[in-house]
């Protein structure tokens, strides 16, 4: 399944942290210089959803804040289901999840 995300580097802390215009926010607490925010980014939703990193790749928006991950093995309801509540509540609406 995908995942729109919108990647706010550079954080004090790394979270998700609500919706802006149809995307998860993700806040990082790493720089975006080399790589390290995506590689951050990637390490955190794995985690987060209790996956293997080797199952979570950046589909598109490499190098932008607006980013889609694809999460290999996860349907969309799963992920609604592990989102904070202030993230899922119009999670099928914004179409955050595909």
């Amino acid at each position: 399944m995908r995942l729109s995300v919108r990647v706010i580097p550079n954080a004090r802390h790394t979270e998700f942290s609500g919706r802006r215009e149809g995307e998860v926010v993700l806040r990082l607490n790493a720089p975006a210089v080399e790589g390290k925010a995506n590689k951050a980014a990637i390490e955190f939703i794995a985690q987060y959803f209790g996956i293997a990193r080797s199952r979570v790749t950046i589909v598109s928006g490499e190098q932008r804040r607006h980013k889609v991950f694809e999460i290999a093995g996860l349907e969309s309801h799963e992920v609604e289901r592990r989102l904070p509540d202030g993230i899922k509540s119009n999670l099928k609406s914004d179409k955050l999840c595909s």
